[in-house]
């Protein structure tokens, strides 16, 4: 009897307001907790980290071969494959796997399965894969993958197989190129870690987004005018130190602010945050997980000779960044 792998829970954050998503029935955890309508959903297979151009192109088509009436369904896993074969890799996640969810839904899903990923589960041959999950658990009517796409033990599986051992179709979608490039992960998080925040939102159809807690602060930021959220960001991937321009999701609206990551250098050291000062926003945010859209870098962190040079400062950054989101909004 083939062995299945542990489930997995997924807690919701709140998700994007100005895309329509499912609601929390529409996940499960685990292929085997999966209850398929009939006929069966149309299968997308992948990491889909960040849910960029070429993650949606495979929606596209997934949706394309289930029919305005089918069921699109999202199949990926958590923990990420990397981090389970190669820990300690330090390659940090786009999105956390709730947000990964909330996306895939905004973005054409109608069903998210999140299957937990171990070694046990690794070990599964490619054979089975197909034979237990795509056609057993998930009983797809049609399988869409990526040209790339590799499944089972020691990577083993590829279209090849799929087409072999599947009796319905299946369609491998090309890459999505920008600017000469094919659109990835991993070229996403070098445009975000390389403070490009433009080029990474063309690659996501959206600006990065950092996510976390409002946690207390020492309200410097109150008492010389500027009066800040302290956000302790549980996003892992994060782009330099330094001022930015963003908007953030407030009770459903995207309000206009200005923000800093990084040591706060003026004040002496101190633990990594983003802090960030809403423009024309006068409300509490405590005890809130905010969403922080980051639109635009404005400069890097320095020090700054005393309060009155750094509040001078703070209006100069505040001034670019009505300017820069007026620009792109």
């Amino acid at each position: 009897m083939p062995c299945r792998a542990p489930r997995v829970t997924v807690r919701w954050t709140r998700r994007p307001t100005e895309e329509a998503v499912a609601p929390p029935s529409a996940v499960s955890a685990g292929s085997a907790a999966y209850e398929a309508p009939v006929p069966g959903p149309v299968v997308t297979v992948g990491n889909f980290d960040g849910v960029h151009l070429g993650h949606r192109a495979l929606l596209a088509a997934a949706r394309d071969l289930a029919g305005p009436d089918g069921t699109v369904l999202a199949y990926t896993f958590h923990p990420s494959p990397r981090d389970v074969m190669q820990p300690g890799h330090g390659v940090p996640l786009v999105q956390s796997i709730d947000d990964r969810v909330a996306t895939l839904l905004g973005a054409g899903a109608d069903h998210v399965v999140v299957e937990a990923f171990d070694r046990a589960y690794a070990d599964h041959s490619a054979a089975w894969f197909v034979e237990d999950v795509l056609v057993a658990r998930l009983h797809a009517t049609g399988v869409v993958v990526g040209w790339d796409f590799r499944f089972g033990k020691g990577r083993a599986g590829d279209e090849g197989l799929l087409r072999a051992l599947l009796d319905v179709p299946v369609r491998v979608v090309d890459g999505v190129t920008l600017d000469g490039a094919v659109v990835s992960s991993t070229r996403v998080r070098q445009a975000v870690q390389d403070g490009d925040l433009g080029h990474a939102a063309r690659m996501l159809a959206r600006p990065h987004e950092v996510v976390g807690p409002v946690v207390r602060g020492d309200a410097r930021g109150r008492r010389i005018g500027f009066p800040t959220a302290n956000v302790a960001p549980v996003t892992e991937l994060l782009p330099p130190a330094g001022v930015y321009a963003v908007r953030v999701d407030v009770d459903g609206t995207w309000v206009s602010g200005v923000a800093n990551l990084g040591d706060r250098p003026t004040f002496g050291p101190g633990r990594g945050r983003l802090e960030v000062h809403l423009l024309d926003f006068d409300g509490d945010l405590y005890d809130r997980v905010l969403r922080v859209r980051l639109v635009a870098r404005l400069r890097g962190e320095r020090a700054f000779d005393g309060v009155d040079a750094l509040v001078a400062q703070i209006r100069r950054d505040a001034d670019a960044a009505r300017a820069v989101l007026a620009e792109a909004s």
